[in-house]
């Protein structure tokens, strides 16, 4: 079995992932409500929280112990202090275990939310969307994974925290302005599309995250159904802005297969736009289970049975945190 950690920004995530059936033995995360005061993450306190959680967590796989071939660790992309904490505690139980380290990119094993207790399927086009990042991804194998689209600035999942931010609402925003989006008019406010008439294969959420705070300062004070339009009105030129990329690629490559993971893939509505999308094209598409859209360990206990099984581990105790995405 693969103990795998899981650090990278706000939640405390530990799994055990059978090697041979890739069956899920075990698999907890303790969410940091904490944060929710102060409208984003705080990354020192989320350090904090790690450094209580993980102990915590960990204390529930001593059965499991005499069984583990590998302990995996998200090294990056995300928050260096948060990261570091799973980290050390990877390397300690490495070094008290005597058994290899497995290093794990936190995006590629958002990809792999797809396959847990499931076979790969490739070739996919990979849409990414989370609090961090907004991404079009060509998974072509394992081993082979490009980037074709980024965002210039803020990504899907941060627009909606900070909208929820601007409402005065919690964080994290992405499932308070959906729910509140199900009882709005979207067709209240007409925000902009981002790049609606660019051609470049690329994402943007500023001056879609400005037009609607100015929109907000202009009522001034706010009702219930104002907030509710609002969200609304936010969420569907958000989503018609990944729907409009999403097609430009759909238009120009040949797709078989299209996938969307990430924290913010938890979103039904636009779960509902790419699928009707994919329908046009005639396109198969495949989604994570929404208990595994967000970080969890889950998905890197899956990544790193790849890893493990190619070899690609360290036996030594050389392993250091990249806060910044490189590649995959």
């Amino acid at each position: 079995m693969i103990l795998s950690i899981e650090s990278s920004c706000d939640d405390s995530a530990i799994a055990i992932t059978d090697i041979k059936t890739k069956k899920l033995i075990f698999h907890k995360k303790i969410s940091q409500i904490e944060h929710s005061v102060y409208g984003g993450v705080v990354p020192e306190l989320a350090s904090r929280l790690h450094a209580k959680a993980l102990p915590l967590i960990f204390e529930d796989t001593k059965e499991y112990f005499n069984q583990l071939k590998a302990v995996a660790v998200t090294n990056e992309p995300g928050l260096s202090v948060t990261l570091m904490e799973g980290v050390m505690m990877a390397k300690a139980i490495a070094l008290a275990l005597d058994i290899p380290l497995i290093s794990i990119n936190h995006l590629k094993g958002h990809i792999y939310s797809l396959f847990i207790e499931k076979e790969e399927i490739f070739p996919q086009l990979v849409l990414l969307v989370s609090g961090g990042h907004t991404q079009v991804i060509e998974a072509n194998s394992y081993s082979e994974m490009n980037l074709l689209a980024n965002t210039l600035d803020d990504s899907f999942g941060e627009s909606f925290d900070k909208v929820s931010k601007m409402l005065g609402l919690g964080y994290p925003g992405g499932s308070i302005i959906e729910n509140l989006a199900k009882d709005g008019d979207e067709n209240r406010f007409s925000f902009p599309i981002p790049l609606s008439q660019s051609p470049k294969l690329a994402f943007s959420f500023s001056g879609l995250k400005n037009a609607v705070r100015l929109e907000i300062e202009s009522l001034k004070e706010l009702s219930l159904q104002d907030k509710r339009d609002i969200s609304a009105s936010f969420q569907k030129s958000a989503s018609t802005h990944i729907l409009q990329k999403v097609k430009k690629v759909f238009k120009n490559r040949e797709v078989e297969n299209f996938a969307i993971v990430g924290g913010a893939s938890a979103n039904l509505y636009l779960r509902e736009k790419i699928k009707n999308l994919c329908n046009q094209f005639n396109i198969k598409l495949y989604l994570s289970e929404l208990k595994f859209c967000s970080d969890n360990s889950a998905m890197i206990g899956r990544l790193a049975l790849e890893k493990y099984k190619r070899g690609e581990i360290i036996n030594d105790l050389n392993l250091e945190i990249n806060p910044r995405f490189k590649s995959f």
